[in-house]
């Protein structure tokens, strides 16, 4: 008997190389080698590839076995002669090539081990090293099959072909997983090895045709049971799966598919849901920013203003942000639908990202009139209040000026007086028309803005026209009692003798100086409304003229109280005794001073009113200041942002990812600037609440700013979008980045106007320069047009680059198709034309089993059979080339 390990191991192999058996013989122990215990299973197991165990190899293999045991004997010189000449021809005939001649002496001189050694490098090469799985060698293959067999299995964890066999789960396990009708797993108990052993031994020889190569006891008695023995034995499992195998391939193709098409119908769900939901929030909005029913008061007109403001700060950006992401979900959308190779998706009518933009155009387009709308009615109603106060302070003035004058008209004096007294009555009626006169103007301004106010339809219009009609009347009447009182007197006037010219003096002086008393103090009680600096700075330049009137009043204030001083004074000299009061008028001096008085104390009022309106104008010209300095910086930041998100976008810097991460970065400087148009809102708020409309100090709006921080925040979003989708198509399509790159040089090199699309002229120019027959010609032409059909399939005569990689990955790699698809179904249904729920339930995961029954029309075909169902036009509907 010779010794394995005391005999040159390079003596065992050709010079060619040891390569197989070496490799699987370098970690046999000495000790093992030299047990009898393992040459008895060893010789069990090799015995037990008999010719029911597979078919003709392991046949020619349990021969020779029985061949080379039978000539353990030492032979004659002739017989050995003879069986080492079949034993070379049947090692050359089967390419066996680690045994050399000094190895077959040792075979033939009685050498059981290393009979067994060769017999199990032949096992190697017929039932073990063909076992590939995802590209191993035959024992990490072999040992990854069990692995993925045996991993939904309690208590069983496959690392090894010793000691992870020894409770004998793991060989029911994989009996279970291919045939569970056989076993019934869940009665098998861990501590109890032998009976588990057994029963997948038996189970296995008495319906898979797999012998009984090992012995219960000797694996369990055994501290590491043989890793060869068992790896031969699991080697008759895989062998006899091996049919299963392809159905497993066959149902993770399936699956595949299936996956991808449920992932795009909840995508597809989910953007009719939230198109749906914006279109209706837009609807609910519009009629409300349309909505031009004017208030009647100042209150209720900054309500609506406030609600409007709401609606700008707290409802309208979330809704903002959800149109961006819905056109962001929308081209993923798309982008996955291509790299599936499944038809483009179309929603529902009138939810297309085109009629959702169309209705935020509406949204927006009402949105900025109702504004307009908002703050001109704020201006009509402003100037309503003060046309309405100026109203009431004009009538209620000409009103205590006219009242007991109807009963002075009307009395009847003259009858009994005196011819002095006539001719004083004379003399007071002539001023009395001239006090009327000077009124005149009065009850046109109250006539004038009566009528403005109901132009401007002013809410209180019917009181205010009552009141100008009585006014009116009033006047009219007072007018013709006192032309009827001057006929009167003028009859009686041959009987009037003199009259006292001071008195008369007095009168005519006075009544002019009363009125422009009157009117001063009217001026200066007066309401005003001024916008800016200017016109206030004009109100304190008229107060200052004004003013400076004053001291010539007063000189003719003390002329007049001069004139009724002389008359006291003769009435003394010559002892006149007075009737009364100067006939020729009412106005006295005391009143005359009281009205002095009356106007030298709202002249500091005024100018209070007026240096406090100066200071407001100059707290607004300086929100205004404020406001334009944040405005003049943020516009052209925008400005300057979306320019070089344009530059970024077609320039190509970089992998695509680092591209992302740089937008990413870029994106985020933006939203960190946000608090700057935050600060600009609050200025901005500040100016709408000082009720200022202009700006002479920049040209940049609110509104336009707004409108272009939410254009950048789309841009930049929509840029990052495009690069994701850019690496989604790379990575589905196995792009390389140089091919990227190529694309992208080229599309840049045709994109004139660097625009970021190609027009149909510019697209055709580059298909020319990458190779393809486009010519001005017939064929030329056709083919131009189907490639258009393909990257611009909503004819809008522009090729985005997204389009162009697309078409060009489509020309360049190949995807799963329905065909590929209909052989997976056709192997599951074992070369039937139609499949059963049964079949699909047990090759299919739950979900995507009643997913596909659901949708599969029955099977209608000349061996239809109750229950089958169609899988052919199921997986044609697919990829869109049919209905389900």
């Amino acid at each position: 008997m010779v010794d394995y390990h005391a005999t040159n191991n390079q003596s065992l192999y050709s010079a060619g190389g040891p390569q197989i058996y070496m490799e699987q013989e370098n970690d046999w122990d000495r000790d093992l080698l030299l047990d009898p215990a393992w040459e008895k299973q060893q010789r069990k197991v090799r015995a037990s590839e008999s010719p029911g165990a597979a078919a003709g190899a392991c046949a020619m293999r349990y021969l020779f076995l029985r061949k080379l045991l039978s000539c353990l004997p030492r032979p004659q010189e002739g017989a050995m002669s003879k069986i080492m000449q079949r034993i070379k021809l049947f090692i050359q005939c089967n390419e066996i090539t680690t045994f050399c001649v000094s190895a077959f002496v040792e075979i033939v001189d009685g050498n059981a081990k290393m009979t067994l050694g060769m017999i199990w490098t032949i096992i190697l090469r017929f039932a073990i090293q063909d076992i590939s799985v995802e590209e191993t060698s035959a024992k990490e293959g072999l040992l990854l099959w069990c692995q993925r067999k045996t991993a939904p299995y309690k208590n069983v964890n496959v690392q090894n072909f010793h000691i992870s066999w020894k409770d004998g789960l793991a060989f029911n396990a994989l009996i279970h997983r291919h045939r569970p009708e056989l076993i019934d797993y869940d009665k098998l108990r861990k501590d109890d090895p032998v009976t588990n052993l057994n029963n997948a031994f038996e189970v296995a020889e008495r319906y898979l045709d797999i012998p009984k190569m090992l012995d219960a006891e000797d694996i369990v008695n055994t501290a590491r049971p043989d890793e060869k023995a068992i790896m031969t034995y699991v080697s008759s499992f895989y062998h006899a799966f091996s049919g299963a195998q392809k159905a497993e391939t066959a149902a993770n193709r399936i699956c595949k598919v299936l996956a991808v098409n449920q992932e795009n119908e909840h995508l597809m769900e989910d953007y009719e849901k939230l198109a749906s939901d914006l279109l209706e929030w837009i609807r609910r909005t519009i009629p409300w920013l349309e909505n031009r029913a004017p208030e009647k008061t100042m209150t209720e007109m900054q309500q609506k203003l406030e609600d409007f403001r709401d609606y700008r700060r707290v409802h309208k950006p979330p809704k903002v942000q959800e149109k961006c992401q819905l056109e962001i979900n929308f081209n993923t959308l798309q982008t996955k639908l291509r790299l599936s190779n499944r038809p483009a998706f179309m929603p529902s009518e009138g939810r297309m990202v085109s009629d959702i933009n169309g209705a935020w155009h509406k949204l927006e387009g009402a949105e900025k009139g109702y504004e307009e709308w908002l703050l001109n009615e704020i201006r009509r109603l402003e100037r309503l209040d003060h046309l309405a106060e100026k109203f009431r302070q004009k009538a209620a003035i000409h009103e205590s000026w006219t009242d007991g004058k109807e009963a002075m008209l009307t009395q009847k004096d003259y009858e009994t007086a005196s011819l002095s007294e006539i001719k004083a009555l004379l003399k007071k009626h002539e001023a009395f028309e001239s006090d009327l006169a000077a009124h005149q103007d009065r009850v046109e301004q109250i006539a004038a803005i009566a009528q403005e106010l109901n132009e401007l339809d002013y809410y209180d219009s019917p009181s205010v026209n009552a009141r100008c009609q009585k006014i009116c009347e009033q006047w009219d009447a007072l007018g013709s009692l006192t032309q009827s009182r001057r006929e009167s007197l003028e009859r009686t006037e041959k009987q009037l003798e003199s009259i006292d010219e001071l008195y008369l003096e007095y009168a005519k002086r006075a009544a002019p100086f009363n009125n422009w008393m009157e009117g001063a103090m009217e001026d200066l009680q007066d309401m005003f409304i001024v916008h800016n600096i200017e016109e206030i700075q004009g109100l304190i330049t008229a107060h200052d003229q004004f003013k400076s009137t004053l001291p010539e009043a007063n000189k003719e204030r003390e002329a007049i109280q001069a004139i009724q001083a002389e008359v006291q004074k003769i009435a003394q000299y010559n002892g006149i005794k007075l009737a009364g009061n100067n006939p020729y008028t009412t106005i006295t001096p005391q009143s005359i001073d009281k009205k002095w008085e009356k106007v030298q104390q709202l002249v500091p009022q005024r100018d209070q009113a007026l240096q406090e309106e100066l200071a407001r104008q100059q707290s607004n010209d300086h929100l205004r200041r404020q406001f334009a300095n944040q405005a003049n910086m943020i516009g052209p930041w925008i400005q300057n942002k979306m320019e070089e998100i344009g530059r970024i976008s077609i320039e190509m810097n970089g992998t695509l990812e680092d591209q992302l991460t740089h937008l990413r970065q870029y994106e985020q400087s933006i939203i960190e600037y946000k608090p700057n148009i935050d600060q600009l809102e609050g200025d901005h708020q500040l100016i709408q609440e000082a009720l200022i409309f202009d700006n002479k100090y920049t040209a940049y709006t609110m509104e336009h700013l707004r409108v272009g921080w939410e254009q950048l925040l789309t841009t930049i979003a929509r840029t990052i979008n495009e690069i994701e989708n850019q690496i989604l198509t790379r990575d589905a399509k196995g792009i390389s980045q140089e091919q990227l790159h190529e694309y992208r040089t080229s599309f840049n090199h045709f994109d004139k106007d660097h625009s970021g699309v190609l027009q149909a002229e510019e697209f055709k120019a580059c298909l020319i320069s990458l190779g393809y027959d486009v010519e001005n010609d017939k064929q030329g032409d056709a083919e131009f047009g189907r490639i258009m059909g393909i990257v611009d399939p909503n004819n809008s005569g522009a090729v985005t680059f997204q389009a162009f990689i697309d078409f060009m990955s489509r020309e360049t790699t190949d995807t799963d198709t329905a065909d590929q698809v209909i052989a997976s179904f056709k192997i599951l249904a074992g070369d039937k034309n139609y499949i059963t729920a049964e079949e699909l339930r047990r090759e299919l995961p739950p979900d995507q089993a009643e997913y596909c029954i659901a949708r599969m029309a029955p099977y209608t075909g000349p061996d239809a059979v109750p229950g089958a169902l169609d899988y052919m036009s199921f997986s044609t509907a697919l990829y869109g080339e049919s209905d389900l």
